[in-house]
């Protein structure tokens, strides 16, 4: 893509810099609501379908040639938005199925997994894209686009790539009928191996999750 594009002002849908920010605006605004809990019946379906359409916002920056930031520092943003009510109301909404077991790298051999939040997981990509939004609201696109790669790469991507996982695994484990291993305890602050997490897994059949989080097991 030209820089000519890249610095584009210009609302035209087809623009690179407008469909990123479409996507990433919509992802902000969808979590957002599905936050508040006014519908938890169909939060995890939801979210399932916002994580994945942003992870294809993310592929094309991925895919990208680097964006180089019009400027050598970044501009002052002032303080960032406090997410803590954020984190707190999807903590609520998806708590029974909050914790689940994630390996960070999959390439570092012999590495453990360690127990993780889909709550925090959504909380940490929404605050790396506000911070995008920020200054694309603020007119400077190619900064936006530079702060999404960037963060694409050292963040949010694999953060939200976790999170898709961990939400396409309930899906699927109540669509085919499959009993969960609970987590419920299991403490996200500790260090824990493969018989650690077993060890404190119990059980949880799928059709307790199901009614509440919108989700139907198959008869």
């Amino acid at each position: 893509m030209s820089d000519a594009t890249l610095h584009a002002t210009s609302p035209d849908p087809d623009d690179f810099a407008v469909q990123i920010a479409d996507q990433v605006e919509s992802f902000l605004v969808a979590v957002t609501e599905v936050a508040k809990g006014d519908e938890p019946e169909s939060a995890i379906p939801f979210l399932l379908l916002e994580v994945s359409q942003l992870l294809l916002a993310g592929g094309r920056l991925g895919a990208h040639e680097d964006i180089v930031p019009d400027e050598r520092y970044e501009p002052d943003l002032g303080p960032e938005p406090d997410a803590d009510e954020l984190r707190e109301n999807l903590a609520r909404l998806l708590e029974p199925i909050d914790v689940y077991s994630e390996v960070f790298d999959p390439y570092e051999p012999r590495k453990a997994p360690v127990p993780a939040r889909i709550s925090d997981d959504l909380t940490d990509v929404i605050t790396d894209l506000r911070h995008g939004m920020a200054h694309y609201r603020a007119g400077r696109t190619t900064e936006a686009l530079w702060w999404w790669q960037f963060s694409y790469f050292s963040n949010w991507g694999s953060t939200a790539s976790a999170a898709l996982r961990a939400l396409q695994s309930v899906v699927a484990h109540v669509r085919l009928n499959q009993p969960l291993e609970e987590l419920d305890g299991l403490d996200t602050d500790e260090d824990l191996g493969d018989e650690a997490l077993e060890a404190e897994a119990g059980r949880v059949m799928a059709e307790e999750i199901a009614g509440p989080l919108g989700l139907r097991t198959v008869k």
